[in-house]
């Protein structure tokens, strides 16, 4: 049967990059072929990687594309994203056989979904990387015991209002001001044309906001990040709360904006 599978696979992913049809504008940089997928009863869906092509899905439907190895540029923000995981790498390794066995019976508590709406149970690893990279994210010391999770408050409206002359870039987010026991985590993208909507992978973290302060006008993270923003790009803010006690994270809420002179 799985030599069936892979033969199938491999023969679906064939035909789908044999109709691959590649974009008709001038460009320097690499072309990537992409080719809109129905399946059938068989396969009702696909994620993920797959030799050398992804299968992905957007509003459209879903796709695939061949497999693209993104560039690396050793920015300042990878290295500190870097050193974060590696030090709770080396955190979980030098914890007690106990502390770690905590983890591993706690992870029936921190079930989630996936892109697919199934339930997906972490490992006691990477339950204990989540958790704590959300807390040292926000400033906080990483925990050694699993907590229960207690919930966490989700931004629910985010506007953004900016002057470069003003020098605002102000945020009015609901709720107002930041919950209690918990941090509020801005980030933000430098400018970009007003013709990009993805903004995907292009964050980086700005600021925090204590509990029980309004986020309000964070032009001086901003700039302090990015440097003076252009008039007439567009530029994405995305708001998310951590509880310092248990590092539950919220989803983020994202917004953009045009700069204005």
């Amino acid at each position: 049967m799985k030599r069936f599978i892979f033969a199938f696979l491999g023969f679906l992913t064939a035909f789908f990059e044999s109709f691959a049809v590649m974009p008709a504008v001038k460009s320097d940089a690499p072309k990537m072929a992409m080719a809109k997928v129905k399946f059938s009863a068989l396969i009702s869906d696909m994620r993920n990687k797959l030799n050398g092509s992804v299968f992905s899905k957007n509003r459209a439907g879903s796709y695939l594309r061949n497999k693209v190895t993104p560039t690396n540029p050793q920015t300042a923000s990878q290295a500190g994203v870097r050193s974060i995981l590696g030090g709770l790498a080396s955190g979980w390794r030098s914890l007690s056989q106990g502390e770690r066995d905590a983890f591993i019976n706690a992870v029936g508590s921190w079930t989630s979904t996936d892109i697919f709406g199934d339930t997906v149970t972490p490992s006691g690893f990477q339950l204990y990387v989540r958790l704590n990279s959300n807390l040292v994210n926000a400033g906080q010391s990483a925990i050694t015991a699993p907590p229960l999770p207690v919930g966490i408050s989700g931004a629910t409206s985010l506007s953004i209002v900016n002057t470069i002359g003003g020098t605002s870039l102000t945020l009015t987010v609901d709720p107002d001001p930041v919950p209690a026991g918990e941090i509020a985590i801005i980030e933000a993208t430098a400018g970009y044309s007003p013709g990009i909507n993805n903004f995907s992978g292009k964050f980086r973290k700005i600021g925090t906001v204590a509990a029980a302060a309004s986020i309000g006008n964070v032009w001086a993270d901003y700039i302090a990040k990015f440097g003076t923003p252009t008039a007439g790009l567009k530029s994405a803010v995305r708001v998310k709360f951590v509880n310092i006690t248990t590092g539950e994270a919220s989803p983020y809420l994202s917004e953009n904006t045009i700069w204005l002179a």
